[in-house]
């Protein structure tokens, strides 16, 4: 799934593992005992490692679909990948739900707002150039093991995945 249907999925993911409901407020995208929650994810793929080029691009389109990319969690500190968390608005939430997708684990990070800039998330507070109030951070194979040690909120199967969205039996968190 690309953009937005991803988001979604990561979205209901984190409202059924929370107990949250959806936010009526386009800012945010859930509310529990009245916190704003904002969920950002993204998917661990290997990173291109060729410029697209006239002579090459066919072959780089066939090299494109994430199944020829994704990054198994084992190799997470020795594989090359750049998960940007992006378009983050600190100002209008409590508390950011963000993580990564691997091929077969999803890591599940907790982020206050108001601890963003403070912590060592590589938080650079303009995406954009003249845009404020909304940023960005990237999540690599070089400082994964800092939000794994330090905002790690919960690491689930996609076979617990599976459990929280239909609902089933409680399963237990990695």
């Amino acid at each position: 799934m690309n953009t937005r249907r991803f988001g979604t999925v990561a979205e209901i993911m984190v409202r059924k593992l929370l107990k949250a409901k959806n936010s009526d407020n386009n800012a945010y995208d859930l509310t529990l005992d009245n916190q704003r929650i904002e969920v950002k994810f993204s998917r661990a793929l290997k990173k291109n490692t060729e410029t697209i080029t006239e002579s090459n691009v066919l072959e780089q389109i066939k090299l494109a679909p994430n199944e020829n990319r994704a990054i198994l969690d084992k190799d997470k500190f020795n594989t090359p990948f750049d998960c940007n968390i992006q378009q983050v608005k600190p100002h209008e939430f409590d508390v950011l739900y963000y993580g990564v997708f691997f091929n077969d684990l999803i890591y599940v990070f907790k982020l206050n707002s108001k601890d963003i800039s403070n912590l060592n998330v590589g938080y650079n507070p303009t995406q954009h150039r003249g845009n404020f109030g909304e940023g960005q951070f990237h999540i690599k194979n070089t400082n994964i093991n800092y939000h794994i040690d330090n905002l790690l909120y919960a690491k689930l199967s996609y076979e617990q995945l599976s459990q929280i969205l239909t609902n089933s039996a409680k399963c237990s968190i990695i």
